[in-house]
């Protein structure tokens, strides 16, 4: 009886960590917002010979939104990524792909950076961020298509937190990563992103 009473409380405790993300960006309050490590992802894919699309992602990734919920398309956000965090699950690719000049160059370029410049609202929760995007010393303009999950509270943040997903498609041989490309290596990168960001506190 007792033990059962214990994870009731814990289960109760829990569930009051976390409420139902609200959809409408109006709900959220306007102010800056700290992008959460923990859950956030940022994967990439291409082709690889036209047999599969080969992914992989970076782990390390950092970001700050200014969001104004009466006017979403005044907000602005700030995403930055170590390169050297690119992660394919084989240790030694990994090394190669953060160090070596055919493809990220981290020692020389330790930053990827992505800062938007404008933002156009497709649909109530759904609008398109141009921004321009830093790779390897190159930086070009790009288009991320995104989506509001919410805004809920999240464990452990005393503040609202906000849900977004998006995607983008660029070019690598724009930003001086054309390695391989001549040899079916696929050249169009697909983006995805999934974040949070929890008020700052």
């Amino acid at each position: 009886m007792m033990r059962a009473l214990t994870v009731s409380l814990a289960f109760g405790l829990l569930s009051a960590c976390a409420t139902p993300p609200v959809l409408e960006p109006a709900a959220a309050p306007t102010g800056n917002y700290i992008l959460d490590p923990t859950h956030a992802s940022v994967t990439w894919s291409l082709s690889h010979a036209g047999l599969s699309n080969y992914t992989a992602r970076f782990d390390d990734i950092s970001g700050v939104l200014d969001f104004d919920s009466a006017a979403p398309q005044n907000s602005t956000v700030d995403i930055r990524i170590d390169p050297k965090s690119v992660s394919t699950g084989l240790p030694k690719f990994d090394e190669e792909l953060a160090a070596s000049g055919n493809y990220f160059d981290a020692n020389t370029f330790p930053e990827i950076r992505f800062v938007s410049t404008g933002i156009k609202l497709t649909g109530e929760a759904m609008g398109l961020i141009t921004g321009d995007l830093t790779l390897k010393g190159v930086t070009k303009p790009v288009t991320l298509d995104v989506t509001f999950n919410g805004a809920g509270k999240s464990f452990g943040n005393p503040g609202k937190t906000l849900g977004f997903s998006a995607s983008t498609k660029f070019l690598r041989s724009d930003f001086n990563m054309g390695h391989l490309v001549s040899f079916g290596i696929g050249d169009e990168v697909a983006l995805r992103i999934e974040t949070e960001f929890n008020e700052a506190q």
